[in-house]
């Protein structure tokens, strides 16, 4: 394994030979922190080793049938309504005997508005005051959640990210978890009480200051608490109930999967699958924290309440690879359309061009996807093709165009007119042949690919977005993924 050096010299990451991602054996890191999930004192024990994938820490005499972490979506708690039938799910885990913690996302829309608001008061602002600006959203839900619940008769209370704490780096907008070390919410939930929790937030503990995860950071939110309080399951509470092979808006017979492994998640996720967040995913990854995707527009009655021995009966299990008995070679087709390219042409084909071209964009903060190079044919000069969600464009162009000064000159052509496909599976590891037959299915179709990259379970093309509902529905069939 390649052990690389981070700032803290208790952390050592060491990357998994077959899936590339990194892990620790120690602190700090969201993705490859909340060391330890054992229950010595504090919610979060740190220690010199992460728990292995799955391992389950023996429950003590007296404990609870089960303890939960449910998260609840914008869509979930869109209106007191809709908060009233959240607080039903609560209430039926509650009644059989479970332990529980919420976590809820703003209402739908609040969040935009909010962000609307802080850019009208200022396109150019302190990053700082847009947290505290944005954070409310989810501060209003908890409250009316616990209200709610509290009119059941139930015990419960609002905690905001600060007060668990839930630690955070100083990346206001996109920070990321340290730790969790809130010793009252561990008294509180095992007094009884449901400990309501606002996601996508925290506090930067070298200043005091809220903080914010980024879009879809209460899914992050939800897995942290859940790793932290060495949870039995973590529900996703959404509008869909599973994971699916596609999106069935437009593969009417996409199919819900039972269970999926964490790694072909993590990459439905960083694909287009909007389903979970990728660094929930991965998270849940590194801890073995068992997570479920489930509908909460289904009746509250209609649910099973969570025990040791049922957690794999409804929605999609995200699990160990090794608990999947039957592997399809392909699990699931994702899409994204968000997707702009970004082609330098002319560039001198020396060392350290890359560097120079890229470093210059992870300085920014701009995520660099698919990459692709070819050398002209005098060896003097290449072309280069990557990658950027459609969104940052605007800003990579402006990156790239001031690292010419370092770079020499060369053309530069851009088109957010593109989308990328990907067919994901871990059965591929296995099998031969699963590109090809992409390749050949979509030139049938007359699909011209721009661009291929690969992952040891992943497949991704990217085409003109005017062909991506042909190419998905073209490769859900191809695979064998349509429903009889």
């Amino acid at each position: 394994m390649r052990q690389c050096m981070v700032a803290d010299p208790r952390c050592r990451l060491y990357e998994n030979p077959r899936t590339g991602h990194l892990r620790s054996a120690a602190l700090p890191y969201e993705n490859r922190g909340l060391a330890g999930r054992g229950r010595t004192g504090g919610i979060l024990a740190v220690v010199d080793t992460i728990n292995p994938a799955g391992a389950r820490v023996e429950r003590r005499a007296g404990d609870a049938m089960a303890l939960v972490v449910m998260k609840f979506g914008g869509t979930s708690v869109a209106n007191v309504e809709r908060i009233r039938n959240v607080a039903a799910h609560v209430k039926r885990e509650v009644d059989a005997g479970n332990k529980v913690a919420v976590v809820v996302s703003a209402m739908a829309g609040a969040t935009n508005q909010l962000v609307a608001w802080v850019n009208e008061a200022s396109p150019l602002h302190d990053k700082r005051e847009y947290d505290a600006v944005v954070a409310s959203g989810e501060q209003v839900t908890a409250g009316l959640t616990a209200i709610v619940l509290q009119s059941m008769g139930l015990k419960a209370r609002s905690w905001s990210g600060w007060q668990v704490p839930i630690e955070t780096s100083d990346a206001h907008g996109a920070a990321r978890i340290l730790n969790v070390p809130g010793d009252e919410l561990r008294a509180a939930i095992e007094s009884g009480e449901v400990a309501v929790i606002t996601g996508f937030q925290g506090i930067d503990p070298e200043t005091g200051r809220v903080s914010t995860l980024g879009r879809g950071g209460s899914d992050t939110s939800a897995v942290a608490v859940a790793v932290a309080l060495n949870a039995d399951v973590c529900d996703i509470y959404t509008d869909v109930d599973g994971v699916y092979t596609t999106d069935p808006r437009i593969v009417s017979k996409a199919r819900r999967l039972p269970k999926v492994s964490y790694e072909e998640m993590l990459e439905m996720a960083s694909s287009g699958s909007k389903v979970l967040q990728t660094r929930s995913v991965e998270l849940a990854m590194v801890h073995g924290m068992r997570t479920r995707v489930l509908s909460s527009f289904v009746a509250p009655d209609q649910m099973q309440a969570v025990t040791l021995d049922n957690l794999d009966t409804i929605g999609t299990t995200v699990c160990s690879e090794d608990e999947i008995v039957e592997q399809q070679v392909v699990s699931g087709i994702a899409y994204a359309k968000d997707e702009a390219k970004v082609t330098l042409l002319k560039v001198d084909d020396k060392p350290g061009i890359a560097a120079r071209i890229f470093g210059p964009l992870a300085d920014a903060s701009i995520n660099v996807d698919m990459i692709v190079q070819n050398v002209a044919a005098d060896g003097n000069a290449t072309d280069m093709t990557f990658t950027v969600q459609a969104a940052e464009l605007t800003r990579a162009l402006a990156v790239i165009e001031a690292a010419k000064k370092d770079i020499g000159h060369f053309d530069v052509k851009a088109s957010d007119g593109v989308a990328k496909i990907s067919v994901i599976g871990v059965g591929m590891r296995s099998h031969a042949g699963v590109a090809a037959r992409m390749f050949q299915a979509l030139a049938e179709k007359g699909i011209n690919i721009l661009a291929i990259s690969t992952s040891e379970i992943k497949i991704s093309v990217l085409i003109d977005a005017a062909y991506a509902e042909l190419a998905v529905r073209t490769l859900h069939t191809l695979y064998g993924l349509d429903a009889d």
